[in-house]
């Protein structure tokens, strides 16, 4: 179900590389994922979120904090029950990882080598690539939900891959997701805003909003909350000094899981 990034045929894992019938060849790393990212579609040299943030992430999510989100995607892909997921976007694979059952094709693609890697090392049984979002390294029509978490939407890339009737899962943040903690940087905190929940080539069919408090006891954990997030990277060092002075920070969880169906 992958294809070649330069050619756009089919390509076949052969031991430990993917070759294309144009002999287009990637090897498969160590650790399991392969690269489909050729360098002319590359905006930098690692392009992508950084080994900072990806470990924050990581380090963050593994204590639990958003076990809540995961539970509900469990909940919203049990009912659809689809044989082949696609995660666009999927970080270190904390959420493609946490849907995982055998009974599924699950694919993972995100354009942060750093990320895929660790996520590649979590759970071998995914295929996991290197990508852009704009331009998937997947067969058209052979994905039955497509996941897309705090990631780029890419409509035109998302419907090509769907079946017919194929799903998607999007998740943003809410309008009060993280105020608290916006609200320790900043003189005057906004709310996220959304634009209306209609896509091109979609019918919407829901939403799902997860609203709760949670307690960060240690300045570990709420460094990393902070980092994770593109805040710690627009924010100026003396508001980032307020942060390291918490030792204790409760804040708002707010996500939006919207449902999608393709046309």
């Amino acid at each position: 179900m992958l294809i070649c990034p330069v050619c756009r045929e089919d390509i076949a894992k052969i031991e430990k590389t993917y070759k294309c019938p144009n002999n287009h060849c990637f090897d498969v790393h160590k650790s399991g994922y392969v690269n489909l990212l050729p360098s002319n579609k590359m905006n930098s040299k690692l392009p992508g979120d950084n080994k900072l943030m990806v470990e924050a992430r990581r380090s963050f999510l593994k204590n639990g904090y958003y076990n809540c989100l995961l539970l509900e995607l469990k909940k919203i892909i049990n009912r659809i029950n689809p044989e082949a997921i696609l995660d666009s976007g999927c970080g270190e694979g904390y959420y493609t990882s946490g849907i995982y059952s055998e009974n599924r094709r699950i694919f993972g693609v995100d354009i942060s080598k750093t990320a895929v890697n660790y996520a590649s090392r979590e759970n071998n049984r995914i295929i996991y690539s290197v990508g852009s979002v704009f331009n998937l390294p997947i067969m058209d029509s052979s994905i039955d939900l497509v996941m897309s978490i705090f990631a780029p939407y890419s409509g035109a890339e998302f419907l090509r891959v769907l079946k017919k009737n194929g799903h998607m899962l999007m998740v943003i943040p809410g309008a009060d997701h993280l105020i608290e903690l916006k609200n320790v940087i900043y003189e005057r905190p906004y709310e996220n805003t959304t634009k209306g929940y209609d896509l091109d080539g979609f019918i919407f069919k829901g939403k799902t909003e997860i609203n709760k408090k949670i307690q960060l006891d240690n300045k570990a954990d709420i460094d990393n909350l902070f980092k994770m997030t593109p805040y710690y990277y627009r924010t100026k060092k003396e508001d980032y000094e307020k942060i390291a002075e918490l030792d204790f920070l409760e804040t708002t969880i707010n996500f939006e899981i919207l449902i999608y169906e393709g046309m």
